[in-house]
């Protein structure tokens, strides 16, 4: 895929506001587009390839708009603490830990055939670096583990809410779900997997055919139609992740410098020597989480032990966007 000459241009000429809002609605666009299991696989690695696209224009000639980001998009955190504010009766947010938009079809076409009512499809920032803790915090927990068994407390943002954060199957998870009438639920998945297929072989292969299956089973819709049942439902996540499995290799002192900086990671807490490297392969972010440096666009390098095939916290956009799903039923 290649930019056309109009996107171009507003990606180019405009504020950075209006280039973000290009960008994200040309990511969801592609990511959304329905899937089918049979070919899920193939056309899930056709469209990150073209999402890739926007990522390459970000880290060469658009790489500034990285510095905009954190301050001109709305961030995940932020977008659910306005939503919760609203005046619904009751209300209900699932965090699915490290849901991409590459998930998102499964979502919206789930939801069509088993009668759920779409309210809202979008997708916020994550938290900069992109990483569970941060999200956490931004949110007022100390970490994800607070909210299990309602131990979320009374300090955090999305007040009063029942809490829960298991990595159990979803048949179980819907057993959890009593009539409270607030309910903040963090389920590890698809993180956990996103870590334990992260050294084998491409990893988005076997994340796709789990999503699909996951995503597409009917404890799945069980769970979700308990936590939507008199309930206003939000869908989200804490950030995505980067299928660096299939990134091209740096090479040279960009290879050097870049294992020297992030080892085996994305990001690096602290302020720190970008390289001379012009555009960046590193940027300088100062975020509400601190100083840190972060990869910049779609590369690997060799790491000790290899790096992973799938990881987080870095600049490529199908790692620090998250989807926003509103249902109700």
């Amino acid at each position: 895929m290649t930019l056309d000459a109009g996107v171009l241009h507003r990606l180019t000429k405009g504020a950075p506001e209006d280039a973000w809002r290009v960008i994200i609605n040309k990511a969801v666009e592609i990511a959304a587009k329905p899937l089918a299991a049979g070919n899920a696989p193939s056309e899930v690695t056709k469209r990150d390839r073209e999402i890739g696209t926007l990522d390459h224009f970000l880290s060469t000639s658009g790489w500034d708009l990285w510095q905009a980001f954190g301050d001109t998009v709305e961030r995940t955190s932020d977008r659910l603490v306005r939503w919760w504010n609203e005046p619904y009766s009751a209300k209900a947010v699932l965090i699915l830990d490290g849901l991409s938009l590459r998930e998102l079809p499964w979502l919206l076409q789930g939801a069509k055939e088993r009668g759920f009512t779409l309210h809202e499809v979008t997708a916020n920032a994550s938290e900069l670096p992109g990483e569970t803790n941060e999200f956490a915090r931004a949110l007022g927990f100390g970490s994800r583990s607070q909210l299990q068994n309602n131990g979320g407390g009374l300090a955090h943002s999305l007040q009063p809410a029942h809490t829960e954060c298991v990595d159990m199957a979803w048949k179980d998870c819907a057993g959890l779900i009593d009539a409270a009438p607030n309910w903040v639920f963090w389920h590890h998945w698809p993180d956990s997997k996103v870590h334990d297929g992260a050294g084998a072989g491409q990893g988005l292969d076997t994340l796709t055919r789990d999503a699909t299956e996951q995503l597409g089973s009917d404890d799945f819709w069980t769970f979700v139609e308990r936590l939507a049942t008199g309930r206003r439902l939000v869908i989200t996540s804490d950030h995505g992740y980067a299928a660096t499995g299939y990134f091209p290799d740096a090479d040279g002192e960009v290879s050097q410098f870049l294992k020297k900086t992030f080892a085996s990671g994305r990001s690096k807490a602290g302020a720190g020597e970008t390289g001379p490297f012009v555009p960046p392969v590193a940027m300088q972010i100062n975020s509400p989480h601190g100083a840190h440096l972060l990869a910049v666009g779609r590369w690997k390098w060799k790491s000790q032990g290899g790096y992973p095939t799938m990881t987080h916290g870095g600049l490529s956009l199908l790692e620090v966007l998250s989807p926003f799903v509103e249902i109700t039923k």
